[in-house]
C-alpha cells in the first residue's frame, strides 16, 4: 500500500490550473499554426494568425488565453493499492480550485438561482479505480462557449454507424462559428447515456495528430475529420480548410437495443494538462 497525500494532488491541480489558463495544449498550438501557414483564404488566414498572437502572447505575459476561463474538469485513475492521507479528496481538489482561480474569472452559479458561487467550485470530478499504486490526474479548463454546442444522442441499432456519423457532422455544421473554430471533437459511442457523454469529453484530452490505437476507430476518426473540414465553416466561421483539428472518439460496449452517440465539442483553445502522482512524489508528462 502506498499512502498519497491529497494535498499533494491538490498542489498538481493547482500549478496545471496556473499554466493552462495561460497556454494552450502544444500539439493544438501547433495545429493552429499549421492551419495559418496553410490557409489560402485571406480572412481566414488573418483569424488564424490573431489566435497564434493571442497564444503566444498569453503564454509569455501570463495572462488567460482566453476570458472564458471555464469549469475545472478533472479525471482521476486512482491505483487500488493507494492509500490516500491528508483529508478528503473532493475537498482537496475544490480547495485548490478556489485559491487556483482568485485571480480569474468566476463563471460558475447555480443553474436554479443563477447565482454565482464566487470562486467557480465546484469543479467536476471523475473517479476510477484501476491497478496500482499511482494517482494519474487529467485537468482541463472547459469554456461554455463549446460546451453549449455538445450534443447526445440516443439512437436505436436501426439506425445504424452511418446515421451516427451523420449526426457528428451535423453537430458541427449547426454549432457553425458559435464554438470558435477550428474545433476539436470528442465522440463516445456506446455505454448508456452518461457513459457516453463521459467517454467524449476524456476523448478530448488526446493530443492533436495522435493516432488512436484501435484501427477502425483510427479510421472513422479520419474520416469524420475530412468530412467536417470539407463544410467549410473554417476559423471563426470565415470559411477555409479547417474547421476542425481533430475528432478523437471512444468507445464502450453498449446494449442490444441502442447506440448512443454523444458529439463533445471544445474550441480551439485547448486547455488541459496531466500528471502522475505515486510515492515518488509529483511529475507532469
Amino acid at each position: 500500500m502506498t499512502n498519497i497525500d491529497v494535498n499533494l494532488i491538490s498542489e498538481g491541480i493547482k500549478k496545471a490550473i496556473d499554466k493552462i489558463s495561460c497556454e494552450v495544449e502544444p500539439s493544438c498550438a501547433e495545429a493552429i499554426s499549421q492551419a495559418r501557414d496553410a490557409e489560402k483564404n485571406a480572412t481566414t488566414r488573418f483569424a488564424l494568425d490573431v489566435m497564434c498572437k493571442n497564444i503566444e502572447y498569453a503564454k509569455s505575459a501570463h495572462l488567460p488565453v482566453c476570458q472564458d476561463t471555464g469549469m475545472v474538469v478533472v479525471f482521476l485513475r486512482i491505483g487500488q493499492d493507494v492509500n490516500l492521507t491528508g483529508g478528503f479528496l473532493d475537498d482537496a481538489i475544490n480547495g485548490t480550485v478556489r485559491e487556483a482561480f482568485a485571480p480569474l474569472r468566476k463563471s460558475v452559479l447555480d443553474p436554479v438561482s443563477r447565482v454565482n458561487t464566487k470562486d467557480n467550485t465546484p469543479a467536476v470530478i471523475h473517479t476510477q479505480i484501476v491497478k496500482g499504486d499511482t494517482v494519474q490526474a487529467e485537468i482541463m479548463l472547459k469554456g461554455f462557449g463549446s460546451e453549449n454546442m455538445s450534443a447526445l444522442y440516443m439512437l436505436n441499432p436501426a439506425q445504424g454507424l452511418e446515421t451516427a456519423k451523420d449526426l457528428i457532422v451535423d453537430t458541427v455544421r449547426k454549432a457553425a462559428s458559435n464554438p470558435c473554430p477550428p474545433v476539436i471533437i470528442g465522440v463516445g459511442l456506446g455505454g448508456t447515456f452518461e457513459k457516453c457523454a463521459e467517454m467524449s469529453k476524456h476523448a478530448l484530452f488526446r493530443q492533436i495528430g495522435s493516432e488512436n490505437p484501435d484501427p477502425v476507430l483510427n479510421s472513422l476518426e479520419q474520416e469524420l475529420l475530412d468530412r467536417i473540414n470539407s463544410l467549410g465553416i473554417g476559423a471563426q466561421g470565415f470559411g477555409g480548410a479547417t474547421t476542425a483539428l481533430g475528432v478523437f472518439i471512444e468507445s464502450y460496449p453498449t446494449h442490444i437495443s441502442s447506440l448512443p452517440v454523444a458529439v463533445n465539442v471544445l474550441c480551439h483553445c485547448s486547455r488541459a494538462a496531466k500528471f502522475t502522482v505515486d510515492k515518488g512524489g509529483l511529475r507532469y508528462e
